[in-house]
């Protein structure tokens, strides 16, 4: 690891930590010839598979438009952080573990409604009806039946 002050590329590992959650490694290193001392986070490097958007484009997996689209159903709905990171966390293992090299945009749709119905019924019926692209009131009655039953 160069050493961000002289680009030296002799550093010492000084003190190593995992994160809370275990997803990444934080390391304080020093630098060998400068003495400054600097951090290095270590993350895994995993490939989601490309996203195939309905007018056929292919854009890459963005966990950042995953959350703000889960964020804006669940707003000032009772669900903790923990509910919903964990619910991000099952989307993500789950496009991982299809093993695809490509997911259809609807595909990941399903899944986000899936949680959001696990977690919060009217979080769900906000997205659905973006998602689904409702048109009227008897979209909506048809969908909250569902649950009815």
């Amino acid at each position: 690891m160069k050493c961000p002050f002289c680009a030296q590329s002799e550093t010492q590992v000084v003190e190593t930590r995992e994160s809370d959650e275990g997803d990444f490694i934080r390391r304080r290193r020093r630098c060998i010839s400068c003495d400054k001392r600097f951090t290095t986070y270590e993350r895994p490097d995993v490939s989601f598979p490309a996203i195939v958007k309905k007018d056929g484009r292919r854009i890459e997996f963005n966990r950042q438009k995953l959350k703000a689209s889960m964020q804006l159903a669940l707003r000032k709905r009772p669900v903790s952080t923990e509910q919903f990171d964990r619910s991000i966390e099952r989307i993500e293992e789950k496009l991982l573990s299809m093993g695809e090299r490509e997911v259809n945009s609807t595909r990941i749709g399903e899944l986000v409604m899936r949680e959001l119905k696990k977690m919060d019924k009217v979080a769900y019926v906000r997205f659905a009806s973006v998602y689904r692209s409702f048109e009227d009131i008897d979209e909506f009655k048809t969908l909250v039946d569902e649950f009815r039953r």
